[in-house]
């Protein structure tokens, strides 16, 4: 028998079972699935002491031992996770479980950076940038024991953290599972183009313990995208939930509703499809003389042609930009241009897509999903099974990461259907594979810029020419072509501006939302290329930002007056001087130990980049705060926590605005039933949309708690105190909160006007000519966050954009063969930066209060991640006078530059 944190485990586990799955059917979910391959760690425990994958381990080798996971170590004073706890070590929290359980097995090794690194090597972290994570295991404290006072502006502590480092914080499938789960397996298209001209479900529905198949003939056929925004009208309906066509490897042709996963997996692998294959359209720069992949879609589908494959398009300027580069010539100046590339990046949340469909005992359908936005996909799932939205309920849990890949719909849809049609709650949970073969990337994208300037460093001209592959469906390709342009273009101070844009189809797999929305595709060639401009001019390039960066006062022009195009964004403070300032002090201090070895060289690199705080055409969120009977207060508000600290910055803005004690302030979120609609965590929302509500509820409430104390002590409202334990009037009587139990608040916010934020990011790397290595000696990021409300946790936003950044400019990349199939299928072949390739970097913050934000705080999750490929790549043109134009700058690409 097997022991699990001391106690026996009834049963033995399943032929061939491993242990991962074996404890979670015993309820141990501390123990997460990242990868089920062995590369990611999240499934760590301890067999007998000693620490182990339980996805590659086999139940049956844990008879008769005693396993431990991160629920069961021993406490005390050197209990490792209550340094995680201390040093804030962790955000979305789905590796940490492993993560402490692989500490705590090595703690006398840790000490050694070299050792330490190695330990750690196989437990991945895709939020933090490791600079926690070394903390804790430093023992170093980031965070408040207890916050007095003023709780915006302290590290406060996250409220789930004890929960979170026992892996006792409930993601989307932890907790109680019913007795009659059925799993959902999809089979899914070897073709990357083909019509499906036939499914025989026949020797499917044979196989013992298959329930249901679902097809394109038995399930709705109405057109949407999985694309969730406010307004659903933003992106364009291409997209069925299953479909006779397929338009890309990997792509869902039916779905097997089992009693089991074996039995899904086997009835899955008994499903007949017949093909007949289509021309595949595999290069972007063809597409738009290809076969019309979408050509059977109407004008109700919004796209923008969809004969020559472009979903949609940007064609327009202001000023001359011939004239401009004519008049930099004449003048002594410089011109450049150049085209650069970026690829596809997977937003590798630890936690996959996954979700589970039930209905309750009103007949309502109920989704409990891993999504950034549970009100999107509730009205989009209402729509697509005909039912009014109050029919459909969507909550999440806690969410293990998510950096914009579950701002979609990709699993909620066939789990609500396929509970409709068997009677009894569903499950679905991609496996890692899934997610890196079939699940949106980031998009790759193809820029050509063309830069002018005077002697001085004045933009004269600045023209881009924007190719966008948006894979085989448009969802998000639209607005992150938009988004991507624009700000990467009203950045900078020039008469005359020129977009050319458009976002094509191909038969590769979809493009979607990540981390920076388009932004770091389209900044790392306009950064590289005004990193050249100032070469060519002699300018420092920091000096060159200096001059031509906006400033208050400025219109933010892209491409077109305006006045023709009108804009809600403002200066609501101007953080980016002081960020310029910041970044060129730190990264030219010396000190920084340069590799033995005459092949080396050095280089320095910065990059700047602005951001909307708030996604254009609407981001609203409605908010309460009601005191409960105790007398605490209870924050309802629906954004979802998937490491984006809203859970902790909401409960700080709500117990300073009602002057209470923060352990006091409890936050509930992310279900449909029981908070008001919002539209998601995306876009570095939480803070500045669903933040600002929140105040203004919190506002409203100790108005009211006032205006109530003062009706029962018989003085005016403004002689009313309200303090940590109630309302005081100025003759020192008092009525306590438990009193006022059931006063309400309520706030919202519709997220306009805009204010904008700035990052910039400075590098010196060292370059070896002989191997192409990289190494960065030096990574500074300075960033304008307004008021930082949680340094701490603002802090390791910072880092954990940066560490992505360094993962997007030098390792990650997903790639296809020539039949259009990725290649990249798991972990070990995607990646994914360790604790090895991350170094440490300086955060500093301006010090600016914004005055469109609450408390004068700005958005901060999305925006450090954009300008640091660029920086990278200018440190290694500084490095070795050879400019890279490709993304990641892996090492035998910078070696095939050298050479």
């Amino acid at each position: 028998m097997t022991t699990v944190d001391g106690v026996p485990l009834p049963g033995g586990p399943r032929p061939g079972q491993c242990l991962r799955t074996y404890l979670r059917d015993h309820g141990h979910h501390a123990v997460k699935k990242g990868c089920d391959a062995g590369d990611c760690g999240a499934c760590t425990v301890l067999v007998d002491d000693v620490p182990v994958h339980s996805c590659l381990y086999p139940a049956v080798r844990a008879t008769g031992a005693a396993v431990t996971t991160a629920a069961g170590l021993p406490e005390g004073p050197d209990d490792v996770r209550d340094r995680f706890v201390a040093a804030a070590g962790f955000q979305c929290g789905f590796c940490t479980p492993g993560m402490v359980t692989t500490a705590s097995a090595f703690a006398d090794r840790l000490a050694d950076p070299a050792a330490r690194a190695r330990t750690l090597q196989g437990n991945l972290c895709r939020c933090t940038g490791y600079r926690a994570i070394a903390d804790a295991l430093d023992g170093t404290a980031n965070t408040a024991a207890h916050v007095e006072g003023p709780a915006v502006g302290t590290p406060a502590a996250a409220p789930a953290s004890a929960r979170i480092v026992r892996g006792d914080e409930g993601y989307t499938l932890d907790g109680p599972t019913p007795d009659d789960l059925a799993h959902l397996v999809v089979v899914r298209s070897p073709h990357a183009h083909a019509r499906v001209v036939r499914v025989d479900t026949s020797a499917a529905l044979a196989v013992p313990g298959v329930l249901a198949v679902l097809t394109a003939e038995n399930v709705p056929a109405t057109l949407f995208s999985t694309a969730r925004h406010e307004n659903r009208l933003d992106d364009p309906d291409d997209t069925r939930i299953l479909d006779d066509v397929v338009r890309f490897h990997g792509q869902r042709v039916a779905a097997v509703v089992g009693a089991d996963l074996a039995a899904a997996e086997a009835g899955a692998r008994a499903v007949v499809v017949d093909y007949g294959p289509l021309p595949p359209v595999l290069e972007p720069e063809t597409a738009r003389a290809s076969v019309a992949i979408h050509g059977d879609k109407g004008p109700e589908s919004r796209i923008a042609d969809p004969g020559r494959n472009v979903v949609a398009a940007i064609h327009e300027g202001v000023g001359d930009v011939a004239a401009g580069v004519a008049e930099a010539r004449s003048a002594g100046g410089a011109v450049v241009s150049g085209t650069w590339h970026t690829g596809r990046v997977s937003p590798s949340s630890l936690e996959t897509h996954a979700s589970r469909a039930w209905v309750d005992g009103d007949d309502r359908v109920v989704v409990r999903t891993s999504t950034q936005v549970p009100f999107l996909v509730r009205d989009e799932l209402a729509r697509l099974l005909g039912r009014e939205r109050d029919e459909v309920r969507v909550h999440a849990a806690r969410v293990g990461g998510g950096f914009g890949s579950k701002q979609e719909l990709l699993t909620e849809d066939l789990t609500a259907l396929a509970t409709l049609a068997v009677g009894r709650p569903v499950q679905w949970e991609l496996t890692r594979t899934e997610s890196l073969t079939a699940t949106p990337t980031r998009h790759p994208m193809r820029v050509g810029v063309t830069a002018a300037a005077r002697p001085d460093g004045t933009l004269t001209a600045l023209a881009i020419d924007v190719l966008v592959d948006a894979g085989a469906y448009g969802n998000h390709s639209a607005g992150v072509m938009f988004h991507g342009c624009h700000e990467s273009m009203a950045l900078y101070r020039c008469p005359s501006k020129r977009v050319d844009a458009e976002a094509v189809y191909t038969t590769t797999p979809p493009s979607g939302a990540f981390r920076g929305y388009g932004l770091g595709q389209v900044q790392f060639a306009v950064e590289s290329a005004l990193d050249d401009l100032a070469r060519e001019l002699g300018v420092d390039p920091f000096d060159l930002r200096r001059r031509t960066t906006v400033r208050p006062g400025d219109d933010f022009v892209a491409s077109a007056d305006p006045a023709d195009h009108p804009d809600d964004l403002q200066f609501g403070s101007d953080g980016l001087p002081e960020c310029l300032d910041l970044a060129q002090q730190a990264v030219r201090r010396d000190g920084d130990p340069v590799p033995d070895g005459p092949s080396w060289r050095v280089g320095e690199g910065m990059a700047t980049a602005m951001i909307a705080t708030i996604p254009p055409r609407g981001h609203r969120s409605e908010a309460s705060v009601t005191v409960e009977p105790g007398g605490s207060y209870r924050v309802r508000v629906g954004t979802a926590e998937f490491g984006n600290g809203t859970a902790t910055v909401h409960a700080q803005i709500a117990a300073t605005a009602l002057t209470a004690r923060l352990d006091r302030v409890v936050v509930t979120g992310a279900d449909t039933d029981g908070v008001g609609a919002d539209t998601g965590a995306f876009g570095s929302t939480g803070t500045v949309v669903a933040g600002t509500a929140v105040a203004r509820a919190a506002g409203a409430l100790a108005a009211e708690l006032r205006g109530k104390a003062a009706a029962r002590l018989g003085c005016g409202p403004e002689d009313c105190v309200l303090g940590p334990e109630g309302v005081s009037a100025s003759d020192g009587a008092s009525v306590g909160l438990a009193e006022l139990a059931g006063a309400r608040g309520e706030g919202r916010h519709e997220g306009s006007p805009r204010s904008v934020a700035f990052n910039v990011h400075a590098v010196r790397v060292a370059v070896d000519t002989a191997t192409g290595e990289v190494r960065i000696l030096r990574s500074v990021h300075a960033a304008d966050a307004g008021v930082v409300v949680n340094p701490q946790q603002c802090r390791g936003q910072v880092e954990g954009g940066v560490a992505q950044g360094i993962g997007t400019a030098l390792y990650e990349e997903i790639r296809l063969d020539d039949a259009g199939r990725v290649t990249t299928r798991v972990l070990r072949d995607y990646h994914l930066p360790q604790y090895a390739d991350v170094p440490h970097t300086e955060v500093f913050f301006a010090d600016t209060v914004d005055t469109l934000g609450p408390f004068g705080a700005k958005s901060m999750s999305e925006s450090p991640y954009n300008p640091v490929a660029p920086a990278i790549a200018n440190a290694i043109r500084d490095a070795v006078g050879a400019r890279p134009r490709r993304l990641p700058m892996t090492r035998d690409r910078v070696w095939a530059l050298l050479h």
